[in-house]
């Protein structure tokens, strides 16, 4: 199978040499990290196996945020964290499109402009439903920023998931959302827009941004989910630590091309686009995102600062619901000595040369001397 970093391994020393001066520092080190990922540049293990002495090399993963390989335990721990931060009550996915006029302002001011887009939307929609005529109370937003398209065409747009109600400001009541309903979409676009553009002109006065994105009507889709939030969070955990391009969906490689496969959205068919291979780096690397902007974002009832409302309105859904919750069994109250259990009782691994022995542990592969005793 074809991956991601044998393109750059063809195609990154011809790109840097060419577009290398004006690059960010960051897609340099996205370049770097994944080409040494799971290889003997990173260091790694050894194991043995007990009948054959067959030796498998163990090799560490680079856990840059942009590499299709790595975030696996990454997303399950997350999971596992966000599981206890979720209320018993419908969500709903509010999904927040920029327009075209604004990409090129958003691309060329990333750091400030990914931030106060993702702030824009989040507070649009604390703020409508706060209104009585929709929610009437303080609602949770998980933000999560994407930028590409199937095609890794540039395409910023903000994932949110909202619950499906919210907690009045005194704290003692919970206000559920509608049937179906948190707020309507018009209003929220026409407040997300007016929302970025006051954050722009206080935070940047000097980014100027094409008329016609201030009256053009923005495109945002809600979606009601229903209750089931274990679905609902695995359904995100796609957007959190999804990356422009999984190595599954690169089909072919030569001297002078990649081929990707896509799905197309009216039909929902797989589709395949052939492209330069300097043009997949460049489109590629367009949604590496800048060092420490964070991609996801908590507000609401979910910001760290409303933690305690967070917990009253638990409380105060429990209480509601007619059917007691299912107990959960008793867990160590060290999440660390867990996982060392856990480690400690998984089965030894078979080797994959003889298929009977077990491979046991020899030692660690330092990059400086990965092959040698």
């Amino acid at each position: 199978m074809v991956e991601l970093a044998d393109i750059f391994r063809r195609f990154a020393d011809s790109y840097l040499s060419a577009y290398g001066a004006a690059m960010p520092a960051s897609h340099r080190r996205a370049i770097a990290d994944i080409i040494a990922c799971r290889t003997q540049g990173l260091g790694g293990h050894l194991w043995r196996c007990d009948a054959c002495s067959h030796e498998v090399f163990s090799y560490h993963s680079c856990k840059n945020r942009s590499c299709p390989k790595c975030h696996a335990r990454q997303t399950e721990d997350w999971l596992e964290a966000r599981r206890a931060e979720m209320l018993p009550t419908d969500y709903f996915h509010v999904t927040v499109t920029v327009p075209q006029g604004l990409r090129a302002l958003l691309r060329a001011n990333q750091r400030d402009g990914y931030a106060l887009l993702m702030k824009a939307a989040a507070d649009a929609i604390i703020e409508l439903a706060r209104d009585r005529s929709f929610v009437g109370g303080t609602v949770g937003v998980l933000a999560v920023l994407h930028t590409w398209t199937q095609q890794l065409a540039y395409h910023p747009h903000v994932h949110c998931l909202v619950t499906g109600g919210g907690v009045s400001d005194d704290g003692r009541d919970w206000h559920p959302a509608r049937k179906a309903f948190l707020v309507p979409g018009t209003a929220l676009a026409k407040l997300v827009r007016g929302k970025l553009k006051a954050l722009l002109a206080h935070k940047r006065p000097d980014l100027i941004a094409p008329a016609a994105a201030w009256t053009k009507s923005w495109v945002v889709h809600i979606t009601h989910w229903g209750q089931g939030e274990d679905a609902v969070l695995r359904y995100l955990a796609r957007y959190v630590f999804r990356v422009a391009i999984t190595n599954t969906r690169i089909v072919a490689l030569d001297d002078r091309t990649v081929t990707i496969r896509y799905k197309q959205r009216k039909s929902a068919r797989w589709r395949t686009c052939r492209m330069p291979g300097h043009e997949f780096v460049r489109r590629f690397l367009q949604h590496v995102l800048p060092k420490g902007l964070h991609k996801v974002r908590y507000s609401g009832l979910w910001h760290h600062s409303k933690r305690h409302r967070a917990a009253q309105a638990r409380l105060l859904l429990e209480l509601e619901r007619t059917v007691p919750p299912a107990r959960e069994p008793a867990t160590s109250s060290d999440p660390k000595s867990d996982r060392q259990s856990a480690a400690n009782a998984v089965e030894p691994r078979i080797c994959p040369g003889c298929g009977r022995g077990h491979l046991v542990y020899i030692r660690k592969l330092t990059p400086k001397n990965a092959l040698g005793p």
